[in-house]
């Protein structure tokens, strides 16, 4: 079983599933450090570039010269904000030993670690989903190719279990999601308890009644 309450990781004191703290090695990465933190803090319509300029000693200037727009740098900031997390949840997920409902159950302790971090600011997609206009397909577009991992590993998950790939996954997606955004909402990690023990009832319940 995780520790839900490691937030930290031993190197620097840095949250291992977000660029919000890490060292910048180059002016765009200054720029991206700091608009990572400022959106996930504050909003992606409430920071403008004036304040990101600031924030990180970059002139605005500076600013459009790697970043076309305000959008481009957002779209940069969720790839970033994208491949960190990834990086550190499917090797939280990989430190699960046993079987498919194993790593399944698992994955809401992975979720209770994230959510008990101070930094933890909801998911980065989803807020910039809830920001955009309906006709903006931009975060959506991101945000799909983003989740395509998550889906990937629930279906893999599905055909080990024997159930419905489709159904599971999105029965798993209205969970997770579910989670993510009551606890961001919330401040409270345990949802995700809750939503293992949903998990848990339909992993306990459903698939037997299937057959499986």
């Amino acid at each position: 079983m995780l520790d839900s309450k490691r937030s930290l990781d031993d190197a620097g004191g840095v949250a291992p599933w977000t660029a919000i703290g890490r060292p910048a090695k180059s002016a765009r990465q200054r720029i991206l450090v700091t608009a990572i933190e400022l959106f996930c803090r504050h909003g992606y319509e409430a920071i403008g570039v004036d304040v990101i300029a600031q924030a990180s000693g970059a002139s605005k200037s500076t600013i459009y010269k790697h970043f076309d727009s305000k959008e481009k740098l957002i779209a940069a900031v969720l790839e970033e904000e994208g491949a960190t997390w990834r990086a550190w949840f499917y090797g939280e997920l990989g430190k699960f030993e046993g079987d498919a409902r194993d790593r399944v159950l698992g994955l809401f302790e992975v979720l209770e670690s994230w959510f008990s971090d101070p930094n933890f600011y909801g998911c980065a997609f989803l807020n910039a989903i809830s920001e955009a206009a309906c006709d903006d397909q931009r975060p959506r577009a991101l945000a799909d190719v983003h989740k395509s991992h998550l889906l990937a590993w629930l279906h893999a998950q599905a055909l080990e279990l024997g159930a419905a790939p489709k159904e599971f996954t999105q029965a798993m997606i209205v969970l997770i999601d579910g989670a993510i955004m009551a606890a961001h909402a919330s401040k409270d990690a345990t949802f995700a308890k809750s939503g293992g023990l949903l998990a848990a009832s339909l992993l306990d319940t459903q698939l037997p009644a299937a057959g499986v």
